[in-house]
């Protein structure tokens, strides 16, 4: 099971420009069948365009951000996101939760003795792993640490084992 997110943000943005768009067509609309004076003047808008030439640098500029914004959004409904659930080895439609995951993984890092913080971050192919440390001296902790985190991946079982690193930073210093 490889559960991605939705493209929600693209979407949003999307729909909240056309519902602008609808909204300001439809108030000029009506109040020209009231009879009131406008918002926007269709003959002032399509005079403005009409004075408006192809060399005008203002023209380039809302041509250059027109194709960007649409790059973004066609990049955006495009490319994958994130797995939100990630696949076990077990059954073909077992998956757990990248939280759920992250937060196994830190309470194994942060059950090493001498660990007082620990930090997970999930990658495609590794785990990075911080810890914290109020000792003096580190020896051996990178070491215990991974051992812990390994063995609680394999407790865990996923489909592909990541790399383990880990990182350690001590608030006393020698």
């Amino acid at each position: 099971m490889k559960r991605r997110p939705r493209r929600s943000t693209a979407a949003t943005l999307t729909a909240l420009i056309v519902l602008a768009a609808c909204v300001v067509v439809t108030v000029v609309a009506v109040q020209l069948i009231i009879g009131e004076r406008p918002w926007i003047s269709y003959s002032a808008v399509a005079g403005a365009l009409h004075r408006t030439q192809w060399t005008n640098w203002w023209t380039a500029f809302g041509a250059v951000v027109a194709v960007v914004l649409g790059l973004c959004l066609l990049l955006a409904a495009i490319l994958p996101g994130r797995r939100t659930v990630l696949p076990l080895a077990g059954e073909p439609d077992s998956g757990a939760s990248r939280a759920s995951y992250r937060s196994t993984l830190r309470a194994a890092a942060a059950g090493v003795d001498g660990v007082s913080a620990a930090k997970v971050r999930l990658g495609r192919k590794r785990v990075r792993v911080r810890v914290r440390t109020q000792r003096t001296r580190s020896d051996g902790l990178p070491e215990a640490v991974r051992t812990a985190v390994t063995h609680r991946l394999d407790e865990v079982g996923p489909a592909a084992q990541p790399a383990v690193r880990v990182a350690v930073s001590a608030t006393r210093s020698t």
